[in-house]
């Protein structure tokens, strides 16, 4: 069983971080391959050809073995997930007879392409609303995608969970249906992959899109996609040399290629050799590798679950153990806490989440302990009505 690696990490003993969905933290060993890929780059004659492709070969291996994809070269680099999902959504053709299926008030960069491509196109944008009830949300909201996907949907465009409040969404049963009408399903897995399991064999997404700086924990501005066989012939959102045909050839860069590198090779981000980025994010793909993911949730679900049933025993409201994740997940205040008090408390007390929407966004990672637990605990307890 995975123990604590709060060591692993720099946080300030007086803080109880329990927002790693809104930034994790840098692990030591990321942050000082990040302080010698600095260093490094002040003499920059040390840098030779195999420099700009090896690196970026080893993280696109890493991210492929988390993922379980089949390949690497399935694997972009790209800087943001609006990046990542505008390679498909600027180059996607739909009849106006045709949607695309959203889920209410999902992180932006999952919306606003699509928003754009179905006006383009004159298509229709189905925005599936979220649960009413508080309770069996997961069981409603997975119904409620089930059925918008029908044989005028052209794709699916989802997370793994819900952002706000880790709400999770049955993954292999959208899938099925979407392929089941023609449907392309694309997944934001910026707030899932690296502590809850994702595997692209089960899954089979035709793109999945991450943001580095979160669950993967690396740096800010860089992150990592999946593009299956039904993007090959996709135009990229930009044309760099990097990404054509041959380009390990410094010598013959100049006669131009009108072939890109293969699958998913198109995609990558302009200058995606990043000489600092690329070996921070590899480093930390490779402690996520040591780890295991199964294992980092299953810490996770059970440090928090006894804190869980004590709120639940105090009038709060979360999701039961079957129907949430460990490493995200909200609560709802309902009319047993004072909402005021309790945010006067968690500040007092250095305890950190998130607020959003009506859901108390709590977020822990393998640097959190027990104790971060009764602080959070004790702050809840105060704000009792």
């Amino acid at each position: 069983m995975l123990v604590c690696q709060k060591d692993q990490f720099q946080l300030s003993s007086s803080i109880c971080y329990l927002n790693g969905a809104y930034m994790s933290p840098q692990p030591k060993r990321v942050e000082q391959v990040g302080l010698e890929a600095v260093q490094r780059k002040s003499t920059p004659y040390h840098f030779q050809i195999p420099d700009f492709f090896e690196p970026v070969s080893q993280l696109k291996s890493r991210f492929a073995q988390l993922i379980n994809a089949d390949h690497p070269k399935r694997i972009a680099l790209i800087p943001s997930v609006s990046y990542g999902m505008a390679n498909i959504s600027h180059d996607l053709q739909l009849r106006k007879d045709q949607k695309i299926v959203v889920v209410a008030e999902q992180f932006p960069s999952n919306y606003y392409c699509w928003e754009n491509c179905v006006q383009r196109c004159g298509a229709k944008l189905e925005v599936v609303a979220l649960p009413a009830t508080n309770t069996n949300r997961m069981e409603a909201i997975n119904t409620a995608i089930l059925e918008a996907i029908d044989s005028s949907t052209a794709l699916v465009a989802i997370a793994h969970i819900h952002w706000a409040d880790g709400l999770p969404y049955d993954l292999e049963a959208i899938g099925e249906k979407a392929r089941a009408v023609g449907a392309l399903l694309v997944i934001d897995g910026t707030q899932s992959v690296g502590a809850l399991p994702f595997d692209v064999a089960k899954i089979q997404p035709d793109a999945l899109i991450c943001a580095g700086y979160k669950w993967l924990l690396g740096p800010y501005s860089i992150g990592v996609a999946y593009y299956g066989p039904a993007f090959d012939a996709f135009q990229p959102v930009e044309e760099n040399w990097i990404n054509r045909h041959e380009s390990e050839n410094f010598r013959n860069l100049v006669n131009y290629q009108s072939a890109y590198q293969p699958l998913a090779g198109r995609f990558s981000v302009g200058e995606q050799s990043n000489f600092i980025l690329v070996p921070m994010l590899s480093e930390a793909l490779k402690m996520l590798l040591e780890w295991g993911v199964p294992a980092i949730q299953a810490y996770a679900k059970n440090l928090s679950a006894p804190a869980l049933e004590q709120l639940r025993v105090w009038g709060a409201m979360a999701e039961q153990e079957a129907d949430r994740c460990g490493h995200l997940f909200g609560v709802r205040l309902g009319g047993a806490f004072h909402a005021e008090k309790l945010k006067a408390a968690l500040e007092q007390h250095q305890v950190l989440v998130s607020f959003r929407g009506d859901a108390i966004r709590i977020a822990p990672n393998m640097y959190n302990t027990a104790e971060d637990f009764d602080k959070l605990l004790h702050c809840f307890e105060v704000a009792r009505r």
